[in-house]
Parts: C-alpha cells; sequence; structure tokens
C-alpha cells in the first residue's frame, strides 16, 4: 500500500495534489472522518514533503481547498438531513460526543469551529452539526476557513521533521540528532492532544470527578509536556547537526 501510494504521488504534481485534497475532503467529511485516522495519513503525506517528494505550498492549497469542501458540504448535510441524522444509529451510538459538540457550538462557535478542526473525533462532527443547529452561515464560513488554512501545515508537520530527518546525512552524531528529533516532536504532539483534550473537558459540566484524569491533571500535563517539549526544542537548535536541518527546511519553504 505505501509502495502504491509513493509512486502515485511521485508520478505528477497534480496526482500528488488530488491524493492530499482527497484525503483532507475525506478527513473533514460529514461521519466519513470518524473512521479515518486523520493523525497517520497526513503524517505520511507530510513525509513526502520533507523528503523533497511533494512540494509545501501546492500542498497546503490542495488540503486547504479539500478541507473546505468538506466542512462546507458537512454543514449542509446537517442542515437538510437532520432529521434523518437524529435517527442514524451510528450517532445514537456517540450521542454523549454529540451533545458535547452541541454544547460547545452553543457557548462559543467561533473558537470551537477553528479548535474543534485539530481534534480528530469533532473535526468531522463539528460541520455537520453547525448545519444541524442551523447555525448562521456567516458564523461558519469564517471560522471554517481560519481553521482550513492552519490544518494542514499543522497535521504535516510531524512528517515533514520525519521526512527532512531521513535527509540528512548518516552518521553517529547525525543519528543521535534524529533520534533527539523525534522524541522533541513526540513530546509537543502530547502536549497538543493533552491541550485538546483539556479543551473538550473544559465546559463539560457532567465530568466524573472519580477518574483519574481530570480536568486539572490533564491540565497540568498538557503544561510539562509542552513546556519540556519547546524548551528540547530551544536547546536542540544549538546542536551542530541543526544547520543540515535547517538548510533542508529552507529549500522546503523557498
Amino acid at each position: 500500500m505505501e509502495s502504491w501510494l509513493i509512486s502515485f504521488i511521485t508520478q505528477s504534481l497534480a496526482y500528488s495534489l488530488l491524493v492530499v485534497g482527497v484525503v483532507s475532503f475525506l478527513e473533514s467529511l460529514a461521519l466519513v472522518g470518524l473512521l479515518l485516522p486523520g493523525i497517520i495519513l497526513m503524517t505520511t503525506l507530510g513525509t513526502f514533503i520533507g523528503d523533497g517528494k511533494l512540494l509545501f505550498y501546492p500542498a497546503w492549497i490542495a488540503g486547504t481547498i479539500g478541507c473546505l469542501l468538506g466542512d462546507w458540504i458537512s454543514y449542509y448535510i446537517g442542515l437538510y438531513f437532520k432529521n434523518w441524522l437524529c435517527n442514524f444509529n451510528f450517532l445514537k451510538k456517540n450521542q454523549k460526543l454529540l451533545d458535547k459538540t452541541k454544547f460547545v457550538l452553543h457557548r462559543h462557535s467561533m473558537m470551537t469551529i477553528i479548535i474543534g478542526r485539530f481534534i480528530g473525533p469533532t473535526r468531522p462532527l463539528i460541520p455537520m452539526v453547525s448545519g444541524m443547529l442551523k447555525l448562521p452561515l456567516k458564523k461558519f464560513i469564517f471560522p471554517s476557513i481560519v481553521g482550513c488554512i492552519l490544518w494542514p501545515p499543522v497535521y504535516f508537520f510531524p512528517g515533514i521533521v520525519t521526512g527532512i530527518a531521513i535527509k540528512i546525512p548518516q552518521s553517529s552524531q547525525n543519528n543521535y540528532f534524529k533520534w533527539l528529533l523525534l522524541l522533541i516532536s513526540i513530546l509537543i504532539w502530547i502536549g497538543i492532544w493533552l491541550i485538546s483534550k483539556w479543551w473538550k473537558i473544559r465546559k463539560n459540566y457532567t465530568e466524573n470527578s472519580t477518574s483519574f484524569f481530570t480536568k486539572k491533571k490533564i491540565g497540568w500535563l498538557a503544561i510539562l509536556t509542552m513546556s519540556s517539549g519547546m524548551l528540547s526544542l530551544i536547546a536542540i537548535q544549538f546542536h551542530p547537526t541543526m544547520l543540515i536541518f535547517r538548510k533542508i527546511f529552507s529549500t522546503i519553504l523557498v
């Protein structure tokens, strides 16, 4: 599967951008996105960017377009098929998540649409629920555009770092640097996941106080993990191999 994907992406720019657009579209499409491993797919595409097989800016544009199409189609699915969706067995089984999404959309529609874009389970739900709640289109379009512009590069980033690490010449010092870079990337991504987890339960008045991972504990874990990741990222800037990394990274952005 991976070799087929590599072969398809490297055939032409049009094919590669089609893959990015389709993945972004399906990740954002109502209900369908719940079944796809978004972080894995987007990170894999980011690896092709870091390895030079895929251009960053065209991939960013393709990802944004696919994301916007998925969001807006999902909005109209929620708007016109609300009654059918309410009786859909899958949503009935996930009624708690649906109720939470409705609750936060009522309270903070703009921030919920933007931040929800970066949270796996809510990414394909929020546009659909916005339509079900008949959220005014003018309140939905702007945060949807902002979220869809920011989402692709954030989800590409771990893969870009991995792809660049692959291109760095082999040596004992460079291999040590690669492991440090991988560890820092994992720390930052765990921190982002913990922040999104904390955000989800921040306004959850039904939070189970007997749970070990309470809102307060998750908040502190998020702060510690992100702080460790960011401080390590600053420290690794002084590693000699970082010069090679920056040179490769600059070629991606130019």
